[in-house]
């Protein structure tokens, strides 16, 4: 009897230690799952030539601010913009050549987040020349593309593999506005996707149209919208493109005409509403070689970034969250040249300026409840940087 009973016993304590173990695993996982990481890897896109080779990476310290010094993750023509999968192990990029009569192309890597290393899987037409814009859907399905050169915008679609099949859906623009040696014919920027993923958004700086289209992610379609484009005032030149992160505001950032348009959005029927226009530059500042490059709203949705080449600047603005409204903050120009597109990284700590005219990568930290930058110091040379990408080290 007594035997029997400690049987008992010894069976009863093994389950409790395996539910407890079980428990205590689970708990770990969820921290694991929940931890934010110390660091993340940077890859950089870039232009080619004397001082680049192709995309480069480096990594950014998020308790510090630092970069690491940028070492070649992979030899390619002109990466000139690059989006990362949400996956987190393919990495895209533009292959920005071609002229009129021939096209530029889209190529797919694998990515390693442990080490950062690419490995090239294969490349695709664009569809047009001077491919400078690409993005990935929310379903990983589909890599959009936006060529500058030719007007156009494509659906390539991704493999389980990363791979690229050719493009399953091609749009040409059509039109011109007032600035007759910008704006002479389309040119396609930029293309963005809603946070439903069911509508794309093309800024084409020749036209001064915003064309949206109603995409079909298991397809790769993308059919014009009714109405078919936010227009734009004339000689305004539409860039890139970005979405707050509520989903009921988006912004444009305008290339010539130098100034920010905010937009409400309804989201049922892809339509934007024209909001608000605002300078993105100080009052008095003038300059016939000025231009914007890139728009990006913070990961709190309280504050909205544009970088300003020629005056060499980053603005910044405060966004009302009931309106979308911007309010004017600040510009900072602390070691910046020819900011092109840059980057915040996901927690809102660091913002990244890619500076193309001074071959270099200069870090600001973000103050939460301003908006306003501070230089951390953090500065690393990189050959002809255009593009900012993070994804975590693991």
């Amino acid at each position: 009897m007594r035997a029997f009973l400690f049987i008992i016993h010894h069976s009863s304590f093994i389950i409790l230690l395996a539910l407890c173990l079980s428990v205590a695993s689970a708990l770990a996982a969820a921290d694991n799952a929940s931890a934010k990481p110390e660091k993340l890897w940077v890859f950089l896109g870039t232009y080619t030539g004397k001082t680049s080779k192709g995309i480069y990476r480096c990594q950014l310290d998020l308790a510090t601010g630092k970069l690491s010094t940028p070492e070649l993750a992979a030899e390619t023509k002109n990466p000139s913009f690059l989006a990362i999968h949400p996956n987190h192990h393919f990495l895209y990029a533009v292959g920005e050549f071609g002229d009129r009569q021939s096209t530029g192309a889209v190529s797919a890597f694998s990515l390693d987040p442990k080490t950062g290393a690419l490995t090239f899987l294969n490349q695709q037409s664009s569809g047009g020349s001077g491919p400078c814009f690409v993005a990935v859907d929310a379903a990983g399905k589909n890599a959009l593309v936006a060529n500058y050169g030719s007007g156009s915008v494509a659906s390539l679609p991704i493999g389980e593999d990363g791979k690229l099949g050719p493009a399953t859906a091609f749009v040409q623009h059509v039109g011109s506005s007032v600035i007759k040696n910008r704006q002479e014919g389309p040119h396609a920027h930029s293309i963005n996707l809603d946070k439903a993923n069911r509508f794309a958004f093309a800024a084409d700086l020749g036209c001064d149209k915003v064309f949206v289209y109603r995409f079909d992610p298991a397809k790769g379609t993308l059919t014009p919208n009714d109405p078919p484009a936010a227009v734009l005032e004339p000689g305004s030149g539409p860039r890139h493109f970005a979405f707050h992160p509520s989903g009921k505001f988006a912004y444009v950032i305008d290339e010539i005409a130098m100034t920010l348009t905010a937009y409400n959005y309804d989201a049922e029927h892809g339509v934007l509403e024209t909001r608000q226009t605002i300078s993105t530059l100080p009052k008095g500042a003038t300059g016939k070689d000025f231009s914007t490059a890139e728009v990006v709203v913070h990961p709190s949705g309280k504050f909205v970034y544009g970088s300003n080449r020629g005056h060499h600047s980053i603005v910044v603005y405060a966004v009302d969250p009931e309106t979308g409204a911007l309010r004017y903050v600040e510009n900072r120009g602390d070691d910046i040249k020819t900011p092109r597109n840059f980057a915040i990284d996901p927690t809102g700590k660091f913002l990244i300026v890619a500076n193309q005219d001074s071959d270099s990568l200069v870090v600001f930290a973000i103050d939460p409840e301003t908006g306003k930058l501070t230089p951390t110091g953090s500065k690393v040379p990189v050959g002809k940087p255009v593009c900012v990408r993070m994804t975590s080290v693991e």
